[in-house]
């Protein structure tokens, strides 16, 4: 998939620039195996890179300017200047904000940069919650930092991408998608604490397929509904007297539960309960326990369902109809932001062709719309490629 996404960003190059690029950059999307909601809350996640992503093709320039082509968006061109601040997109460019924040993030904490020229192209399915925005983000700050010249840690590259997303683009999210597209390894997961960004490899067991299902459930209310609920977990929190839900368990939001509203307190339990799940997880993959970890993503989607919210009837039939198709162990629930989006399934292999006619079968029926199923792998992070 990187080969095809580099054809095409070099043969785009060439056409809009008039020479082949000099280098080649990619960073992937990600799939949240369990751990929802978690990450603004200073909690646990476990996410593991895919193998569909974003490629840049690159050239530096001899002046400030950063001239970018976007392939997904019929060669739509945007250029910025690095000084700052960065200049917002232009009207109907909004994918370029991902990288103006980015830079912007970059030269911020003193990096000095120069200008190229990119080209961008991805794979990774918008609008699914698997983190094209992360990928993008990612793999422009490691082109511009590698173009300049500049040593930048794989930690650092993510939090850069995580301020294009807070303070540039305006979406309140946590560290996870950025963190695993730049620190993401082969055939692994990675448990992070998303408070001190201490992460820990998880060899994923041999065998082991992850099915990606895409609802094609249109994600409309995701940012307002999302910055609704990292509200409401800050309002448990400072109700409960700790810095972050992190920092609580059932008994304290059980003490403080007649000073909260239903609602605040099923977003908490929700956050407090999935933390516990996320470190078991990690564990029962670790051991190779399918059976365990398929129970705990049972419980997870349950969870969002009933306590966050976050899930959508399309959504939670996707689910029945896979977990009726698993045959001894493993599991399925929703992943991402919610309200839309994509299902993920930790299985054996031999179950897919199973799933996948069952998903055939069932799910038009029963949500008038059709899925698109993608069987992935764990892949590495952010990249130079050759």
């Amino acid at each position: 998939m990187k080969t095809d996404l580099q054809v095409l960003t070099s043969q785009t190059f060439q056409e809009q620039f008039g020479s082949a690029p000099k280098q080649f950059y990619w960073a992937p999307g990600r799939v949240n195996l369990i751990g929802e909601h978690t990450d603004y809350n200073d909690g646990f996640v476990l996410p593991c890179a895919i193998n569909y992503g974003t490629v840049i093709a690159a050239s530096p320039r001899d002046d400030n300017k950063v001239v970018v082509v976007a392939c997904d968006y019929e060669n739509a061109r945007s250029q910025f200047e690095l000084t700052l601040p960065v200049a917002k997109a232009e009207e109907g460019n909004f994918w370029c904000n991902y990288i103006r924040g980015t830079a912007q993030a970059l030269m911020q904490k003193g990096h000095q940069l120069k200008g190229a020229n990119l080209v961008v192209s991805g794979n990774v399915p918008q609008g699914a919650g698997l983190s094209s925005s992360a990928a993008l983000e990612v793999v422009s700050g490691l082109a511009l930092s590698h173009l300049s010249g500049i040593e930048i840690s794989p930690a650092d590259l993510a939090l850069a991408g995580q301020s294009s997303e807070n303070d540039f683009v305006g979406s309140n999210t946590g560290i996870m998608d950025q963190m695993i597209s730049a620190c993401g390894k082969e055939n692994h997961a990675m448990l992070l604490d998303c408070r001190s960004l201490d992460t820990m490899l998880i060899s994923m067991p041999a065998g082991v397929a992850v099915v990606i299902i895409n609802s094609n459930v249109q994600r409309g209310l995701v940012d307002s509904e999302y910055n609704t609920r990292r509200k409401q977990c800050e309002s448990a929190a400072a109700i409960m007297g700790v810095q972050a839900l992190r920092d609580a368990d059932m008994s304290l939001l059980e003490e403080h539960k007649d000073n909260m509203d239903s609602t605040t307190y099923r977003r908490a339990r929700h956050v407090i309960t999935e933390n516990i799940r996320t470190m078991a997880a990690s564990e029962a993959l670790s051991a190779s326990d399918l059976a365990q970890m398929g129970e705990l993503m049972a419980q997870s989607h349950i969870s969002m369902r009933d306590d966050f919210e976050i899930t959508h009837p399309a959504i939670d039939a996707l689910v029945e109809i896979v977990d009726s198709a698993i045959t001894t162990e493993g599991g399925v629930r929703m992943t991402g932001g919610g309200f839309g989006g994509c299902i993920v399934a930790l299985v054996p292999e031999q179950d897919v062709p199973a799933i996948r006619k069952a998903v055939e079968k069932e799910y038009e029926k029963r949500s008038g719309l059709k899925a698109d199923i993608h069987i992935c792998k764990a892949t590495s992070g952010a990249t130079v490629l050759s």
